[in-house]
This record gives C-alpha cells, structure tokens and sequence, in this order.
C-alpha cells in the first residue's frame, strides 16, 4: 500500500468513524505510519536472526565434513577492521591470512569422525541491523585411527587400550561453547570474531575427570589443532596476540564460572562487548 492509499484508508475510516477533522485523521496517518514502520524493522530482524543461525549451522555443517575451502566464503571479507579469532587459551589471531590457514589443508585421514552438533542458540542482532551476537553450545564427537609407530609421540591419554586393525584408537566426546559475533557485508551476514571455548573433553576409556586430571597442565592438549593424514600432530600457529576471554575448561582444581557472557540486546555494536 501506497503512502497515498494510506491516506485515503484513513479519511475514509475517520469520516465513517466520526473522526473528519483533518488535524485527527493526520495524526492517526502518522500513528499507522510509525506502525509499520516498527512491523517492518521486527520482519526484518526476525529474517536476520534466521540468517545469523543458519550460517553458524551451516559452518559446522561445512567442518563436520573437512569442506575447510567452503567455509572462507563465510567470513567477512579480508581487510574488514577488528577481524579476529581464538580457538583456544593461547592466543588471539588477528591476521586474516592466518585466520584463514586454519580452513586450509585440513585433512580427513581415512578413519576419521568429527561430529559437532549446535544447540541452545542465544541470539541478538543490533537495532541498526549491521551486526549480530551468537552463543551456542556444540556437543560432539572426534576421533580416528593412529599408527602405533605415530602414537608414540603422543600422550597416553590420547588413545584407548585396545587397538584396532592393528591402530591406537582415540575416540572422543568433546563439549565446547561458541562465541562468534557477525557482520553484515553487502547484504550478506558473515562471521567477524570467532571464540571456541572449550569446556570439557572425555575419551570414551576414561571419561573427562580423569582425563582432565591427565591432561590439564599438557601443552599438548592446548597447543594441538589436528591429527594430520601421516598420523602426525599437527599443533596450532603462534597467536598474534593473548587470549581475551579465557575458557574455562574443566579442571580438577578449579570450580566453574560464566566465563562468556549470553548476548544481550543492544543499538550498534559500539555499545556492546566482543567475543
């Protein structure tokens, strides 16, 4: 409908109504206006969060199955100010260059299952519609075959006891929280600062106090990224800066806190805080 139409709805309803003086009918043209005005914005915002959540699932979606490539397209272009992502407590990567070698050469070693599963989304898009927060909480599950030769430059807890076809098995159940805030390019939301916070991890031979008990103090269980096509650990590049949030993954000697705060609403990213 047409401003125009709109107006006509309106003397039309005013003179039916009793409500003919010019003034009354001009004031309830601006009350409708205002009206859809806000309908519009609220359409606009639901269709945007549909967005946001369909793009965190589909980068899992894209990950669970080593389609690394697939996923670059899904960050904010290169140059884009404050880009940046941390994937665990030792640092921060801010080079976009870097960022992306983590979607690079990823490999998916035969025998090999990555299964993260999103829930519990919590989101906000900001009043000004440029940007959005997302926190979600992923369960899944890695694990592979290793050559025993390989698995010896690994820690034991890595692996269950029994072998198969002759390989040291590792089979885990990890639990993460997601903190990624989003903006909107050219139309088109993508992912803009990205926090893994991984909260515990539980080989299915031990179960996550015991391997935590193992493990807590290990540089190798922070510093790896992935277990390469040889067997052969492949371990994370150096940050480009410190943690900002840091995780708080399980440990025997600490007590759980809510390290990641749940978005809340705001106007403009300006009066928000980062993950």
């Amino acid at each position: 409908m047409t401003v125009r139409n709109l107006q006509a709805a309106v003397l039309c309803l005013a003179a039916v109504t009793g409500l003919g003086a010019p003034a009354q009918a001009k004031d309830d043209l601006g009350a409708i206006k205002e009206q859809v005005a806000a309908l519009k914005a609220e359409v606009q915002a639901t269709r945007d969060r549909g967005a946001v959540e369909n793009l965190f699932s589909k980068y899992m979606y894209l990950h669970n199955a080593f389609r690394d490539t697939y996923i670059i397209p899904l960050w904010a272009k290169k140059g884009t100010p404050g880009v940046r992502a941390q994937y665990s407590n030792l640092g921060v990567y801010t080079d976009w260059d870097k960022i992306m070698s983590y979607h690079q050469g990823r490999p998916s070693p035969v025998s090999k299952l990555v299964f993260h599963y999103v829930t519990t989304p919590v989101i906000e898009v900001a009043g000004d519609g440029q940007t959005a927060k997302g926190l979600w909480i992923v369960n899944g599950l890695e694990s592979g075959l290793v050559d025993v030769e390989q698995a010896k430059n690994m820690p034991a807890w890595m692996f269950e006891k029994d072998l198969v076809q002759g390989k040291k098995v590792w089979m885990h159940n990890v639990y993460i929280k997601y903190g990624v805030d989003f903006i909107k390019q050219d139309g088109q939301w993508k992912i803009w600062h990205f926090h893994c916070f991984e909260v515990a991890r539980a080989p299915y031979g031990m179960g996550w106090i015991p391997f935590a008990a193992a493990a807590q103090d290990d540089a190798f269980n922070v510093d790896l990224m992935y277990v390469g096509d040889d067997g052969k650990p492949v371990f994370m590049p150096k940050p480009d800066g410190p943690a900002t949030i840091l995780s708080n993954t399980y440990r025997t000697d600490t007590s759980q806190r809510l390290e990641v705060r749940p978005p809340e609403p705001y106007r403009t990213f300006s009066e928000t805080f980062e993950y």
